[in-house]
């Protein structure tokens, strides 16, 4: 008995692994063309279609501009709150609900005109300037209303030196009367611990 076996020679698709790589046939596939607006869903489509062509434009630019907007007036907004809920402006608020002229021009319930108030001026109680505007209305008619105070060192006290409305007629009514003193003395005593530094 022979321990030796004849090898049969390779062939079908054996012999196909030898041959050339010039021999072998080339398996191409065709790209697709980008999908248009009503190609179907995108499910049906292969993966290996050719991608749409990315547009160079920088359209960041132009949003650039609306970004520095709302930026800006975030922190006027800010700035603004800051200010109409402060001791110095709720101080005067009270003032101007207490003094009997003002409550002669405006009537009662005195408060801010508008339902969001815009507080014009500076308020820097650290370097002790007050100089603040903005508009009250009561039961009989409105009036921008003027605060004006400088400290005198940096441990002072505040002294008021301008308190006014201004009608809607152009009218301009002093309310200080030097006679009575300063009804703000005690309502803003230079205290640093609750300084603000806002000025806009």
């Amino acid at each position: 008995m022979s321990f030796l076996r004849a090898v049969r020679p390779l062939g079908g698709r054996s012999n196909a692994l030898f041959r050339p790589a010039s021999a072998r046939p080339l398996l191409r596939r065709s790209l697709i063309s980008a999908p248009g607006p009503h190609s179907g869903p995108l499910l049906s489509r292969r993966a290996d279609r050719e991608l749409p062509s990315i547009k160079s434009g920088r359209r960041w630019l132009r949003t650039l501009p609306i970004f520095f907007v709302v930026v800006g007036a975030s922190m006027l907004g800010m700035f603004n709150y800051q200010k109409s809920s402060s001791s110095v402006v709720n101080s005067t608020l009270y003032a101007l609900r207490v003094s009997p002229q003002g409550r002669e021009l405006l009537g009662d319930e005195i408060y801010f005109a508008q339902k969001i108030p815009w507080i014009s001026g500076e308020m820097n109680q650290l370097h002790g300037r007050i100089d603040i505007s903005f508009w009250v209305k009561g039961t009989k008619s409105k009036a921008k209303m003027r605060f004006r105070s400088i400290r005198d060192g940096r441990n002072g006290y505040f002294r008021t030196e301008n308190w006014t409305l201004t009608l809607e007629d152009g009218t301009v009514v002093q309310l200080l009367d030097a006679s009575k003193g300063d009804p703000f003395q005690n309502a803003m005593p230079g205290d640093t611990a609750t300084d603000l530094k806002t000025s806009i």
